[in-house]
């Protein structure tokens, strides 16, 4: 058993965080590994739509995902501040969310959520999460007030923090984890908010003086902290989208689309492929996609696949596969 810092990791878990270790294993041609990663695809299920209960529906029929039944779910919206979507996850997207998962047998489900800079306290009181939460019977963990035995720290070889981040418990140890992002521009560092990015919620606020310090490794830093997590199941509400800005205001246009997945990169990739389409800022534009700083991390890291070529779109009707097919072109290019 492998540790950092005292957190036990399998050799699998190790590996992904160090694709050097796996380099320096016996017996192992990381050449064909490296072929084999490369043929494997992962699918992501698209649908056109403006309709968010629709499009959450739709994209959960199309995909193959690990089963809910029976499992306790923790959530983990996009509640950095409780502006008008695509600054926050739009509460229509977690309902049905929330309805789909029941539906297919989860157990309990629990949204979990660390805003900033606002309180998470407040963000969640002015978007009617804790009246929904009664309403819906799902259950509520503010790590704003998590003690500090409530954070795992992890410091995995060659990341860019100073001492290793940490990571909520409840989503390190939850059962189940399922992440539901927004379509956006990120202006001050990130680039662009996705997937990825979500992982900075289920940090401490300590954290962020050193993140939003870091303009040169930023991006890289966001991608290493998904090596703290394993969502099971992701799911981009892209009805709307910042083109500039964001993550809270900024250019605003209308992308009509959902997508799910279960691979970090796969989800955030088609994001700036559907940022490319719009028409977004020069750092979007001028940048192949796979060159973007927190997918190149991610991928050294080997939280997803390694290129786009390992992208298979699902699509349920004619709008979404001729949508898919622009963007697979865009992907291509780069």
């Amino acid at each position: 058993m492998n540790k950092w810092n005292g957190f036990p990791l399998n050799r699998r878990e190790f590996i992904k965080g160090s694709m050097i270790g796996l380099a320096c294993l016996p017996n192992l041609d990381f050449s064909s590994f490296l072929e084999k990663e490369k043929s494997r695809k992962t699918k992501i299920a698209l649908f056109k739509t403006q309709d968010r209960k629709q499009g959450v529906s739709k994209v959960l029929e199309a995909l193959d995902f690990a089963p809910v039944k029976g499992k306790k779910v923790m959530i983990k919206p996009n509640f950095n501040t409780a502006d008008p979507v695509p600054a926050s996850a739009h509460n229509d997207t977690l309902i049905q969310l929330i309805q789909e998962l029941r539906e297919r047998g989860a157990v309990e489900i629990t949204v979990g959520e660390r805003s900033g800079p606002p309180p998470t306290q407040k963000v969640m009181e002015d978007k009617g999460i804790f009246r929904l939460a009664q309403e819906m019977n799902f259950k509520i963990i503010n790590y704003e007030e998590l003690e500090e035995k409530d954070w795992v720290h992890f410091n995995p070889p060659g990341n860019h923090w100073k001492e290793g981040f940490y990571i909520a418990r409840p989503a390190v140890e939850a059962e189940y984890f399922v992440s539901t992002c927004c379509l956006k521009t990120h202006q001050y560092g990130g680039v662009f908010t996705m997937s990825l990015k979500l992982a900075v919620g289920l940090t401490p606020k300590r954290l962020m003086r050193e993140l939003h310090s870091s303009r040169l490794d930023m991006r890289r830093m966001i991608a290493e902290l998904s090596l703290g997590y394993k969502p099971r199941l992701i799911v981009l509400d892209g009805v709307e989208a910042f083109v500039d800005g964001g993550p809270s205001t900024g250019t605003k246009k209308e992308a009509n689309v959902f997508l799910a997945g279960t691979d970090l990169i796969a989800v955030d990739a088609t994001g700036v492929a559907i940022l490319k389409e719009l028409g977004s800022n020069q750092a979007i534009m001028e940048r192949k996609i796979f060159e973007q700083e927190q997918i190149a991390r991610a991928v050294e890291l080997g939280l997803g696949i390694r290129g786009p070529e390992q992208i298979e779109f699902l699509t349920p009707d004619e709008p979404s596969h001729e949508y898919a097919e622009k963007l697979k072109s865009i992907l291509d290019q780069g």
